[in-house]
Formats: structure tokens, sequence, C-alpha cells
């Protein structure tokens, strides 16, 4: 029980530091949701104007900084996220623009990362198992080289090489516009037709790392003493290997899953950017350029607590699957 509260306490503290950068570094950018309406309107509405517009949804730009601070806590613990002051989607709620990119960021990262934690921890156990093999000599390398690629430099070949060159599969959006979205095969169909380039790219920039850490803490965790033990009491290899060594070796794998999570949703800017896929990431950009606060403070908040929510949930597991940590210094 002491353990779950310092971990609940380092999660609440954490969250309050973050929630604290999230609303003073965008105020630290250059630029302002003035000047970004200001360019939208092309000059033609007087400053005064723009303000109106600002404050009637909620933004106060003539406010000092920390009564917009106090206001913007409050409004991010009860979830009110307020209007997007962006150009192009000026006076839509945030929450539900957020909802509608949500479900896409979450098919297609989501299961794209998950994918490629369990395919790679995978290799990784059977590359270390049997050092020296095919597996061993050849995956890890190529994965090596895939890994240090960039995601947009991924993403750019296979649009070239499948979308240009060949015309095999759709090289932007969610799915074809020319269908109605339900849950019919046809628009199915289309949106996993559509997702399999920007699947494919961070697959294969993500999945190396994986292999390289599990195959490392595969080979450390064979020297130790219970593997002989489970091997001298005459228990086959499979057991050895998966309920001995990788249950051991999968452990420090968690924590890093964890932080992935975020990460790996901040990564996507430049493949959902690419592909023109109406994720989270692609939104996050769109903020970015309009100077539009509360969309940007609302994604930051919301990866903040994707990353410090895994990382709580890793913490638990590990607790239950390693009696290790649960035993007083």
């Amino acid at each position: 029980m002491r353990y779950l509260l310092r971990r609940l306490g380092f999660f609440l503290l954490t969250l309050w530091a973050a929630l604290t950068l999230n609303f003073f570094l965008p105020h630290f950018m250059p630029g302002s949701p003035i000047n970004s309406l200001r360019a939208a309107t092309r000059g033609k509405v007087p400053d005064a104007q723009l303000k109106q517009i600002l404050a009637s949804y909620g933004f106060k730009p003539d406010a000092d900084i920390f009564s917009q601070y106090w206001d913007y806590l409050g409004k991010m613990l009860t979830g009110n996220f307020g209007v997007s002051t962006g150009g192009s989607s000026l006076g839509q709620p945030v929450s539900k623009m957020i909802g509608q990119s949500l479900p896409w960021t979450l098919g297609l990262v989501g299961l794209t990362t998950v994918l490629a934690f369990v395919i790679g921890s995978l290799i990784g156990t059977v590359a270390a198992w049997r050092r020296g093999g095919v597996v061993d000599s050849v995956l890890p390398s190529v994965f090596v080289v895939t890994s240090a690629l960039p995601y947009f430099v991924v993403g750019l070949f296979l649009i070239l090489f499948f979308t240009i060159d060949n015309t095999w599969l759709p090289g932007s959006f969610n799915y074809d516009n020319t269908i109605v979205p339900g849950w019919s095969p046809g628009f199915v169909g289309s949106v996993l037709q559509h997702a399999v380039l920007p699947a494919a790219t961070l697959l294969i920039t993500s999945i190396g790392g994986w292999v390289l850490t599990m195959r490392n803490n595969m080979i450390t965790t064979l020297a130790e003493d219970y593997i002989r033990m489970g091997r001298a009491k005459g228990l086959s290899d499979r057991k050895v290997m998966y309920n001995y060594a990788a249950r051991n070796a999968f452990l420090p794998n968690l924590s890093g899953f964890a932080m992935s999570i975020g990460f790996v949703l901040t990564g996507a800017i430049l493949v959902e950017k690419i592909f023109n896929y109406p994720g989270l990431g692609y939104q996050l950009y769109n903020a970015v350029n309009s100077i539009d606060y509360p969309m940007m403070q609302a994604l930051f908040l919301l990866f903040t607590v994707a990353v410090l929510g895994a990382i709580l949930v890793c913490d638990l597991l590990t607790v239950w699957l390693d009696p290790r940590t649960r035993a007083k210094g």
C-alpha cells in the first residue's frame, strides 16, 4: 500500500509540473493567436475586434499571465479545453476535434506500437536463445539499420514506391472520400488499405530497438543461476526459454514500452503529416502553425497523461510479475 501511495503521489506531482510547463511553453513561442487571426483575415479586421472574438471563445489576451494560468488549471482539471483559436478551426470545441482524431491515432499508432513491441520482443528472445544462428546473425543487423532511419525518409520512400511508381496503395488520408463512413466492408477495407503505409513506416523504424533490447536482456538472463537450475531439473528448452528466461528478461522492456507510448505519439506527427492522416499528430502540427493555444495545451496534456498513466501501470505490473520488487531493502 505504501508503494502504491508513493507512486500515486509521484504521478500527481509530475502531472502538476507537466501542466505548468504545458501552459507556459506555448506562451514563450513567437507569435500569438491575435497574429494568427490577423494573418487569416489579411489585416481586414481591427485588433480590438479580434480580441473581442478571442474573448468570446474564452481566451483573454489582455489578462495577466498568472490569471490565465489559474483559469487554465481549473479548465484542465474539469476537462474544459475551450475552443480552438486557429484560423481555419476558429470556434470549434477542442474536445470535439480531439475526439474525432483520437480513434485514428489509437488505431494506427497504438496498434502499431503494440505489434512492434510484441514482434520485436519475440525476435529478440529467439535470437538470444539461438545465439550465432541465422536469426541472430541476420535480423538484428537489419533492424539496427532500419531503426536508425528517420520517420519521414521511410514514409517518403514507401510513397514513392507504392503510390507514385506503382499505384498499389493509397498514399494519403485515412479512407476513400467516395465511400460513406460506416461499418460496411467497403469502408473498413478502405481504412485498412490507407493505414498500410503509415503503419509500415512506424513498424520499420521502431521494431529494431525492441529486438536489440530484448536480445541483450536475454543474454544477460541466460547467465543466471536459476536458468542453470531449470536445465538441471530436466525442464524442456521451450519452458526454460519462455517461463524462466524470457519472463525475467521481459520486465525491463515494460518501462521502455510505457515511455514509448507518448514518444511514438509525438513521433507520429511527421508520419501523419506526410500521409495527411487526420490523427492527433496532424492536429498538433496544425495547432503549432496557427498558434492555437487551447489545442496545443489539450494535446500536450493528453500526451503527458498517456505517458504517466502507462508508467504507473507498468510499475504496478512489475510489482505483480517480479516478487523481488516487493521485498524490503
